[in-house]
């Protein structure tokens, strides 16, 4: 059966949905910024995820205007459910955006939420704003599916049509919809989950099991660094073994690993179930960015140079590599906390806007032109503009004597063997 598409919210999640499904067919893309639908028009992703050539060739609608969601029986929500500064998850705009597609639902529609949240929330939160709006009954007027999206900012292997999607739906025959439409634009091929909450729950565990696994190696690197042990050399070496899981230390932000294990623990609270595990990697993750900020003030200390005044620059301030997402980004936790010290710290990143910086932390980013005589160089984001400049480049802009911090071993011990202080996680 063919279907009218709409895809609300055009981020890192929503554009590339609507953009795929545009190749194929006209599709309303829906937005709330009028900046982010101006830029589209005129072909700009500012997310980098979807090209000029491919925004060139998708037949979508870029809009504001949510009557035109009313052409729609097939709505796609995607948009961010972050949490708040107490660490709990911030509905408001799922609830926003479901309040727009309520009001200009119609009769026989099916409303998709790709958005990460905790088992329940599409069918006891949405629905309920849905019928508010629409005036319609679920599950009789119109029908839910939900169906977890696995973009990964940045990366262009792994992407929308390489990605096995989870589907599911409110019936069997919404499966069957929700799960054709999918099979249109997605080569992988779908799973088809049982009901709505196992594919809810199937997506806040993703995120959840690697951020534990982080959180293991990141507890192993602080104990190793009291030992003197080079981290990423143990597990080079355990890595020689076939079943050992290659994750690395660093700092954990972004939209989805440091946000989505508090939806899980947060639904688990709600049952009288107070989790351990998950709660304890989080706070281990949490806490690294603490962590490399202490060990930046003691290996000024021991260098001679008193922290308060002393040149610090933070290479990277995205939440990781070669994307320009500041959202969640623990950077910015390294920033306060030496700043908390009287540090003179410059930040620079290539990848980010400088508006967005400062609008988003209060930030005003440095060029890398311009940053010299350093007393320590904290390497928190490898961006590819970083890894290019080369070992070299930190040597000239860093003071004989004075500390490299390579948060993500970019470098080895040896390429500072000539007077500098190198220490990697």
């Amino acid at each position: 059966m063919k279907r009218s598409i709409a895809v609300v919210g055009l981020g890192y999640v929503g554009l590339p949905l609507a953009v795929a499904f545009g190749k194929r067919t006209r599709v309303v893309g829906f937005d709330t910024s009028p900046a982010r639908i101006e830029s589209l028009r005129d072909g700009v992703d500012r997310t980098n995820e979807v090209s000029s050539e491919d925004l060139a060739v998708a037949d979508v609608l870029y809009t504001s205007d949510p009557t035109e969601l009313r052409k729609s029986d097939f709505i796609i929500v995607a948009v961010p459910t972050p949490i708040n500064h107490a660490r709990r998850p911030e509905l408001g705009p799922l609830e926003r955006a479901s309040r727009t597609v309520g009001g200009n639902l119609s009769p026989g529609a099916i409303v998709v939420y790709e958005s990460t949240v905790y088992p329940g929330v599409t069918e006891e939160f949405c629905a309920p704003i849905l019928e508010q709006m629409s005036g319609l009954v679920c599950g009789k007027d119109f029908f839910l599916g939900y169906s977890p999206e696995r973009i990964n900012p940045g990366d262009k292997v792994h992407t929308l049509e390489k990605i096995v999607k989870v589907v599911s739906g409110q019936t069997p025959e919404v499966l069957d919809i929700v799960a054709a439409v999918y099979e249109s634009v997605v080569e992988a091929g779908v799973h088809r989950a049982a009901n709505i909450k196992t594919a809810e729950a199937a997506k806040v565990i993703e995120n959840t099991q690697r951020d534990l696994n982080i959180a293991l190696v990141n507890e192993l690197a602080l104990i190793f660094d009291r030992m003197g042990i080079d981290t990423l050399e143990v597990l080079e070496a355990a890595g020689t073994k076939w079943n050992f899981l290659p994750f690395r230390p660093g700092l954990v932000g972004g939209h989805c690993i440091g946000v989505d294990p508090y939806y899980l623990t947060h639904k688990a609270e709600e049952l009288g179930y107070h989790p351990q595990v998950i709660l304890a990697g989080r706070r281990i993750n949490d806490n690294m960015a603490h962590c490399i900020a202490e060990k930046a003030i003691k290996f000024l200390v021991r260098q001679n140079v008193n922290p308060n005044g002393a040149r610090v620059a933070v290479f990277g301030l995205t939440f990781k590599e070669d994307v320009p997402d500041l959202r969640n980004s623990k950077v910015v936790d390294i920033v306060r906390e030496l700043r908390d010290f009287e540090v003179d710290v410059q930040v620079c990143d290539p990848m980010c806007a400088p508006e967005e910086a400062r609008e988003e932390y209060g930030i005003d980013l440095v060029e890398m032109d311009r940053i010299q005589d350093l007393d320590c160089a904290i390497l928190a984001v490898p961006h590819a503009a970083f890894r290019r400049r080369g070992a070299e480049w930190i040597r000239r802009i860093v003071r004989r004597g004075g500390v490299v911090m390579d948060v993500k071993g970019m470098f080895r011990a040896t390429d500072f063997a000539d007077g500098h202080v190198y220490w990697r996680l």
